[in-house]
Protein backbone atom coordinates (compact mmCIF):
# COMPACT_ATOMS: atom_id res chain seq x y z
CA UNK A 1 0.00 0.00 0.00
CA UNK A 2 1.18 3.08 -0.31
CA UNK A 3 0.49 6.79 1.62
CA UNK A 4 0.56 10.06 0.55
CA UNK A 5 2.66 12.95 2.56
CA UNK A 6 -0.70 14.21 3.47
CA UNK A 7 -1.98 10.96 5.33
CA UNK A 8 1.79 10.33 6.62
CA UNK A 9 1.63 13.76 8.17
CA UNK A 10 -1.86 12.89 10.14
CA UNK A 11 -0.95 9.83 10.85
CA UNK A 12 2.96 11.26 12.39
CA UNK A 13 0.60 14.09 14.21
CA UNK A 14 -1.01 11.21 16.57
CA UNK A 15 2.15 10.20 18.23
CA UNK A 16 3.67 10.39 21.35
CA UNK A 17 5.98 13.55 21.39
CA UNK A 18 8.95 10.62 21.83
CA UNK A 19 8.87 7.52 20.53
CA UNK A 20 11.22 4.62 19.25
CA UNK A 21 11.86 4.03 15.89
CA UNK A 22 10.19 0.58 16.24
CA UNK A 23 7.65 1.96 17.27
CA UNK A 24 7.42 3.99 14.75
CA UNK A 25 7.67 1.43 12.04
CA UNK A 26 4.93 -0.70 13.93
CA UNK A 27 2.38 1.58 14.02
CA UNK A 28 2.69 2.12 10.38
CA UNK A 29 2.64 -1.25 9.96
CA UNK A 30 -0.60 -1.45 12.08
CA UNK A 31 -2.22 1.24 9.85
CA UNK A 32 -1.56 -0.33 6.80
CA UNK A 33 -2.61 -3.59 7.57
CA UNK A 34 -5.94 -1.50 8.94
CA UNK A 35 -6.52 0.36 5.66
CA UNK A 36 -5.91 -2.86 3.67
CA UNK A 37 -8.62 -4.59 5.59
CA UNK A 38 -10.99 -1.81 5.30
CA UNK A 39 -10.30 -1.63 1.47
CA UNK A 40 -11.16 -4.98 1.48
CA UNK A 41 -14.60 -4.84 3.59
CA UNK A 42 -15.95 -1.81 1.11
CA UNK A 43 -15.02 -4.78 -1.39
CA UNK A 44 -16.70 -7.04 0.70
CA UNK A 45 -13.93 -8.96 0.47
CA UNK A 46 -14.14 -10.40 3.89
CA UNK A 47 -14.74 -13.86 5.43
CA UNK A 48 -18.20 -14.41 7.56
CA UNK A 49 -18.14 -15.04 10.95
CA UNK A 50 -19.77 -18.61 9.52
CA UNK A 51 -17.33 -19.31 7.46
CA UNK A 52 -14.47 -18.64 9.72
CA UNK A 53 -15.79 -21.15 12.59
CA UNK A 54 -15.87 -23.88 10.15
CA UNK A 55 -12.63 -23.56 8.67
CA UNK A 56 -11.20 -23.13 12.47
CA UNK A 57 -13.38 -26.70 12.96
CA UNK A 58 -11.18 -28.10 10.23
CA UNK A 59 -7.75 -27.07 12.14
CA UNK A 60 -8.04 -28.30 15.11
CA UNK A 61 -10.52 -31.53 14.55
Amino acid sequence: MTITKEELHQQIDQFPDEISIDEVIERLMMIDKLETRKKESDKNQTVSEEELKKEREKWFK
